[in-house]
């Protein structure tokens, strides 16, 4: 049946009550709608795992600098004004007692990447990669929020 059938079916001026089998036809039509809908909010509310993204070369690079500290240091990850681009990106070991309410952690086989929410905002989904190249090589960034970069990679604009 039809929902506009259902409708008229409810709306019947020439029955003197309404259908119940329209009646429960239409609530499960609305209770399928509500389902869905709540469905859909809660995809659209369920954030991802990780808003940085670490390729294994890069996890590998940074796990192998944070053994050279010597230290229990996670890497903090953000972005300042400056750079060819008009932000750049910070990277540096930091620690973990230094984390903060504010901050967000990602944590790749216990080892952490924290960024304060505001960078968040421009590195959300960030893929770091890194490259042992002779030319052009070292960290790279990916960043799907950028809409440009230098040509060395280290700053963006949004």
């Amino acid at each position: 049946m039809a929902l506009s059938d259902i409708y008229a079916a409810r709306m019947d001026t020439k029955t003197p009550r309404a259908n119940p089998e329209a009646i429960t036809s239409l609530h499960r039509v609305t209770l399928g709608i509500i389902k869905e809908l709540k469905n859909q909010m809660t995809q659209a509310t369920v954030p991802q795992q990780r808003g940085i993204l670490l390729s294994e070369a890069a996890l590998r690079q940074v796990k192998l600098l944070q053994e050279r500290q010597g230290k229990d240091l996670c890497l903090r990850v953000g972005v300042r004004q400056g750079g060819c681009s008009g932000m750049s990106y910070m990277m540096d070991f930091e620690d973990t007692s230094k984390i903060g309410p504010q901050d967000e952690v990602f944590d790749y086989d216990g080892f952490q990447i924290v960024s304060d929410r505001k960078s968040l905002l421009y590195l959300y989904g960030l893929m770091l990669d890194y490259s042992d190249a002779m030319i052009g090589g070292g960290f790279q960034f990916t960043n799907p929020n950028a809409s440009q970069t230098c040509g060395c990679g280290k700053s963006f604009g949004v």
